[in-house]
């Protein structure tokens, strides 16, 4: 169980975005690199040139650095702009501006960036993820999970169930989930109702469960307005402990009182929010760093960026994810599917 958090205040908040957020202490057990992630193998033309202008989020500034750091050792005559204020929406419209050319962020972009983006450019941004968020650090991209009260005798639920408790659209398939017994459960709990304990949009922990749960494809699911919706993350826990019938979600670091967490998928192929599923990207709430660039649909990034992009999600790239100890790096698989965005033939739009 984790210690209760406070919000940052708004000292903490300016002065992350000035330096970034202080780290916080690596997990006492950290992942093995996948042994399957590519070598980088530089260019033929050791000359390669140009500039890269980037802005980050404040839990991220570290990170962004020591990859600049290991890249220029490999492509000197390449200029990378760095700097503050370091803050994601920041980040997000100096994108949609061109005042940069890379925004890394550590959470799904907001609706109103992305709409603002496109209403500019005719286009959605393109987003690569860059690293694994973490397992349960407060403030730094904890996965997220589900939780019931502990008297509850459920221990686990599939996402489409997810959908059919939280979505007014459900468009998973499944009918309505108002009782437990929607969901499986037997005897006297079979007619209990279920309380649903979420956050109240926007919320990047909201937007998230928006995406992975309610959303399918290019559609966008939306919230039953009959749910009990908190305007932050942090009492949620304490809520579902506090009511038998409750259900609700949280980052892993705000779980700071007694539930019991579910496993996500069926009977047989459930998957728990451990430590070893998070960091080999099996438990499917596992949550992901990303960078956003403006790549127009059937144009090519610049040889500077391509490269730059190309060596995050190598092997040695995310060595450096490693030796920070923070954030997880990526599996041969997330990198595999993300330098098919970068690689040619050059995207069309989404979305």
């Amino acid at each position: 169980m984790a210690k209760t958090h406070a919000a940052q205040t708004p000292a903490q908040d300016e002065l992350g975005k000035r330096i970034g957020r202080p780290l916080p202490a690596p997990e006492l057990l950290q992942p093995t690199l996948d042994p399957a992630l590519p070598q980088f193998k530089p260019r033929r033309d050791a000359q390669l040139g140009g500039t890269i202008r980037m802005a980050s989020s404040d839990t991220l500034p570290g990170l962004v650095r020591a990859w600049i750091g290991a890249f220029h050792k490999i492509y000197p005559h390449v200029h990378v702009a760095f700097g503050p204020p370091y803050e994601g929406s920041h980040g997000a419209k100096e994108l949609e501006k061109g005042r940069i050319d890379m925004a890394f962020v550590s959470r799904e972009l907001k609706p109103t960036d992305l709409a603002t983006f496109r209403g500019s450019h005719g286009y959605l941004p393109l987003s690569v993820p860059v690293c694994g968020g973490t397992y349960r650090h407060f403030g730094f991209l904890d996965a997220v999970v589900f939780f019931v009260n502990r008297q509850n005798p459920l221990d686990h639920l599939t996402v489409a169930q997810l959908d059919a408790v939280l979505s007014r659209s459900r468009l998973h398939g499944n009918p309505q989930a108002v009782t437990w017994g929607d969901l499986g459960a037997t005897a006297e709990w079979a007619k209990r109702p279920i309380h649903v304990y979420a956050i109240k949009p926007w919320n990047g922990f909201e937007e998230f469960v928006r995406q992975r749960v309610l959303d399918v494809g290019a559609q966008r699911g939306h919230w039953r307005t009959d749910l009990h919706f908190d305007p932050t993350v942090f009492p949620i826990a304490r809520r579902v402990a506090a009511d038998p019938d409750g259900i609700g979600y949280a980052g892993l670091a705000f779980v700071d009182a007694p539930v019991k967490m579910l496993s996500i998928g069926g009977a047989g192929n459930a998957v728990a929010p451990t430590y070893t599923h998070v960091a080999s990207a099996r438990y499917p709430l596992s949550r992901l760093v990303y960078v956003n660039v403006n790549q127009k649909p059937g144009s090519v990034l610049s040889p500077a960026m391509r490269e730059f992009l190309r060596f995050v999600l190598s092997r040695q790239g995310q060595q450096v994810v490693l030796e920070q100890g923070v954030f997880l790096p990526l599996r041969a698989f997330q990198a595999t599917a993300a330098r098919a965005w970068i690689d040619l033939p050059p995207r069309s739009d989404s979305k």
